[in-house]
């Protein structure tokens, strides 16, 4: 089936397969890409799955390169009747489970330089909540924190401290079934980036939450407030009340709805095909809208012949007689919770201080 899905023609995996004599209309506004990172190109876009390849990969504390999965073991202990230690070996003999779910940093749509560290990939491993359920949780565990091999020494509060990357999940949700511990993507072992040999897959969280190159987990009994959960990766974001605005904190986690307009063709018949991407944090997809020159909002077909419930969908939209000149396009997401992608102008974008999170609508031009 990966085989499959990965030589089929783009007509299975997405974006509709452009006819023979249908052009790609270039925007006007190009991302500028940084080459040092690796980034989907969206005018480029054509798989439902995204080669590993064009995968974004981010690291805070470098890579680790010199893992040895003969020799990787898991840790798992703190507030748990049954401490343990488990090899590669140990996990890959566990139940197989394989979740097709959509990767994307949390500052992906900062800036126009950063708009494509999102991807769609299948990732195959073992569900974390039974390995948890077998250590047994005491009465007091809250808080599963899950620390990397990945470490830098931090200054905290004038002091210097070795740390591993590390972030959290409630009990509620790393006992949700999708979360897994990973090692293997699109069909073949993660790579270095990507956290060989082993990760953790949180569908419908933000990217800082899969921790790579995993090597501990501890049980807590209190919220476990690290540099990347209570310092970075804090959103702050301001809320009219009453006249007054009222200031938040809140730690990057669930994946915001979002779409991008990805590329544009002309038809041989002189209509333009508008195409894209959209997602949630695995709430249902209600509807993906387009609007063109800040008119009205239009309803684009959205493609079900590739569904999961964390995968992003490909939608597409026929625009018939153009007029000639520049033209701005964007598109909006809205999920089966009615919570609408918001615009520029929304109190959810205009009063959000901080570049994570950035899910507000994003205008693109093209010239007929």
């Amino acid at each position: 089936m990966a085989v499959a899905f990965a030589q089929n023609p783009l007509g299975l995996f997405g974006f509709p397969e452009a006819a023979s004599d249908e052009q790609l209309v270039p925007f006007v506004d190009p991302q500028p890409m940084d080459p040092n990172r690796r980034m989907i190109k969206w005018e480029d876009l054509k798989d439902w799955i995204t080669p590993t390849n064009d995968l974004f990969a981010v690291n805070h504390y470098g890579v680790v390169s010199n893992a040895d999965a003969d020799q990787w073991a898991l840790d798992i202990s703190g507030f748990v009747k049954t401490p343990r230690r488990l090899t590669m070996k140990d996990i890959r003999s566990r139940s197989r489970r394989e979740v097709v779910a959509t990767l994307e940093c949390s500052g992906n749509g900062a800036g126009t330089g950063f708009m494509g560290a999102v991807g769609n990939a299948r990732w195959v491993g073992t569900p974390l909540g039974p390995i948890l359920k077998e250590s047994g949780m005491l009465p007091q565990a809250k808080e599963i924190v899950f620390f990397g091999a990945d470490q830098k020494t931090e200054k905290i509060r004038e002091q210097d401290y070795l740390q591993n990357f590390a972030r959290s999940l409630s009990l509620e949700e790393a006992f949700r079934k999708e979360v897994m511990l990973c090692w293997e993507m699109n069909g073949k072992p993660l790579t270095q980036g990507h956290g060989f040999p082993l990760r953790v897959v949180v569908p419908g969280w933000y990217g800082i939450a899969w921790v790579k190159w995993l090597q501990r987990i501890e049980v807590h009994d209190r919220r476990y407030m690290s540099k990347y959960m209570a310092r970075d990766y804090v959103t702050i974001r301001g809320e009219e009340k009453d006249g007054k605005t009222v200031w938040r904190e809140t730690s990057v986690s669930l994946m915001n709805v979002k779409s991008l307009v990805g590329r544009v063709t002309r038809r041989s018949n002189g209509a333009l095909r508008i195409s894209g991407a959209a997602w949630t944090d695995g709430a249902p997809l209600r509807s993906v809208e387009v609007q063109i020159d800040q008119g009205r909002w239009q309803a684009a077909e959205m493609d079900r012949s590739n569904s999961s419930r964390y995968a992003w969908t490909f939608w597409s939209m026929e625009w018939k007689n153009p007029a000639p000149g520049e033209h701005t396009i964007v598109s909006r997401a809205t999920d089966a919770n009615g919570v609408v992608q918001p615009g520029p102008d929304d109190p959810r974008i205009r009063l959000k201080k901080t570049y994570w999170e950035a899910n507000q609508q994003y205008p693109r031009k093209i010239k007929v």
